[in-house]
């Protein structure tokens, strides 16, 4: 095991794939510099020009070269600087990329991965710090994947690159400088397959993204109360792990899920709907959802700490559905 940070996790699994697949290539603003973070500090000297590509300022111009390129053959890593922006590519990937392999039945398929760093980071205010993940996990054709930990960044997107459909794939900036242990040699995390960050018996936490963390902080002030909370992280938002989450849920009876972006419309609702659909004589408690209000994010860091789901939001979430006299 090494030590690494989420970010250079992530450079590595690009370094990796790259090196294994001369069809792989990323393209984006600034890339020969770096990137905006850091992402790929030193791959166009390593790969050269041709496959570490400088862009024009132009999202839509950047995705549909990558959407072509990748109908002829090759795997775009798509860099979209930040999330916000991707929304001036939205025609090339929502309406062209996600729908080319049904339209023509199977014959073509668009092996890209767009990287959007998502999500609050302090100060970014409303332009630069949304959570747009339901947007995409709405959109059929989209594989649509959340990393919160330095291994499964590694892990995950290799795997989004040797995928066959086109992979919206979300990293939080909060959390580019969280360290974590990585494997040495080959490393892979299933598309699909959530992670049970913690085990317990009274409720069940269902997060992703930056989230993960909160979640664990919360479940270690609740377990000092007595209440045992169980955190499933689900790494991949579509397709996500429901069989992880049902069999959770039907052994606590309760449901929190958490996340970050806007709570009106939010991909937990897609989660609580689907476990109330599935389990709701067995559940002990209504499920219950933790998001954003619905207002822009804020520059002034106390009007943005008022749109943070902070850990003891979560406290309260779960304290709510769990009566401590029932707790054994």
């Amino acid at each position: 095991m090494t030590n690494s940070t989420y970010l250079e996790a992530g450079r590595r699994a690009v370094i990796e794939e790259m090196e294994r697949d001369p069809s792989v290539w990323a393209l984006g603003e600034d890339l020969g510099r770096g990137g905006v973070f850091g992402q790929y500090k030193g791959l166009q000297d390593m790969f050269g020009a041709g496959r570490i590509a400088d862009t024009p300022i132009s999202e839509a111009c950047i995705m549909g070269a990558a959407v072509g390129a990748a109908m002829t053959g090759t795997r775009p890593i798509v860099e979209m600087r930040f999330s916000d922006f991707a929304l001036c590519a939205i025609d090339e990937l929502v309406n062209q990329a996600a729908k080319a392999r049904f339209m023509f039945g199977g014959q073509m398929r668009v092996p890209l991965v767009v990287r959007e760093p998502v999500g609050m980071w302090r100060s970014s205010a409303a332009q630069h710090s949304q959570s747009l993940e339901s947007w995409y996990t709405h959109i059929p054709g989209l594989v649509v994947v959340a990393p919160a930990t330095p291994a499964d960044n590694l892990g995950l997107l290799k795997s989004a690159i040797r995928c066959d459909d086109p992979v919206v794939y979300m990293e939080h900036k909060n959390l580019w400088a969280l360290e974590g242990e990585l494997p040495e040699g080959e490393h892979i995390v299933p598309l699909g397959k959530a992670d049970i960050a913690r085990e317990g018996r009274d409720a069940t936490l269902v997060t992703w993204s930056g989230m993960r963390q909160g979640c664990l902080k919360a479940a270690e002030t609740l377990s000092a109360e007595g209440i045992e909370a169980e955190v499933i992280d689900l790494r991949t938002l579509w397709p996500w792990d429901r069989d992880t989450v049902m069999a959770s849920v039907e052994k606590t009876g309760r449901l929190v899920v958490v996340h970050e972006a806007v709570a009106v419309s939010g991909f937990g609702a897609e989660i609580a709907a689907s476990v109330a659909e599935a389990l709701h004589f067995r559940l002990k408690a209504p499920v219950a959802r933790l998001g954003a209000p619905r207002i822009p994010i804020a520059y002034a860091p106390t009007m943005e700490d008022e749109a943070r789901v902070s850990p003891q939001r979560i406290v309260a979430a779960v304290r709510k559905t769990v009566q401590p006299a029932e707790v054994s």
